[in-house]
């Protein structure tokens, strides 16, 4: 899209118009970041950029489309009080500061929290506060390489099937633990382990 399409549409206050620009993943970021600056008390546009921030980063390709720019909407859209729920964007997002995950690891939202406990860059510390918090975040903890090893010990015994296979598939997880989960009641947790260690040889 160019850059004179867009600055009309600003202009123009076109709210439809830019949602489907939004909706288009491979928009530059400058241009999320000016549709944001010119909308942010817009609680559907907040929450459509916090979409597409989403939709471009992967957990799985974390350096993939980082940019300063992607971190500063990040940090604005976290105390942005037009959409709270946006806040859950910000929470999976693997390029979200530390320090705004220690802010929103005391979110009311519990939805929040539990992305939180999910988000690879949350450091061990914040996850152990998540021990004791309701079940929803509780059982993020297992899948996250950062949790302490002494949590996902007891995570390996939970009464949750899902809760036991996040944890047999998680990389970061001492080999010890996984190795727990080998006879486990249930034949895909087991084998999801064994997957698990298998890859690590």
């Amino acid at each position: 899209m160019s850059v004179n399409a867009l600055s009309a549409a600003i202009a123009e206050s076109d709210t439809a118009k830019m949602i489907e620009f939004l909706e288009d993943k491979t928009l530059p970021i400058e241009q999320v970041a000016e549709i944001y600056n010119a909308f942010k008390a817009n609680k559907e546009i907040v929450g459509q950029v916090a979409m597409n921030l989403s939709l471009r980063t992967s957990v799985y390709e974390r350096d993939k489309e980082y940019s300063p720019i992607m971190v500063d909407l990040l940090i604005d859209i976290a105390s942005n009080p037009v959409d709270m729920g946006a806040r859950w964007a910000v929470a999976k997002n693997p390029h979200t500061p530390v320090e705004v995950l220690r802010h929103l690891s005391s979110d009311s939202i519990n939805l929040v929290r539990a992305l939180v406990a999910t988000n690879p860059s949350t450091p061990g510390d914040v996850l152990e506060k998540f021990f004791s918090d309701e079940k929803i975040v509780r059982d993020g903890l297992s899948g996250n390489p950062n949790t302490p090893a002494k949590l996902l010990k007891v995570l390996a015994d939970d009464n949750d099937k899902m809760v036991r296979m996040r944890l047999a598939e998680n990389s970061g997880a001492p080999k010890e633990i996984i190795s727990l989960l080998l006879n486990d009641t249930d034949p895909d947790v087991a084998k999801a382990a064994e997957v698990n260690l298998g890859a690590r040889e």
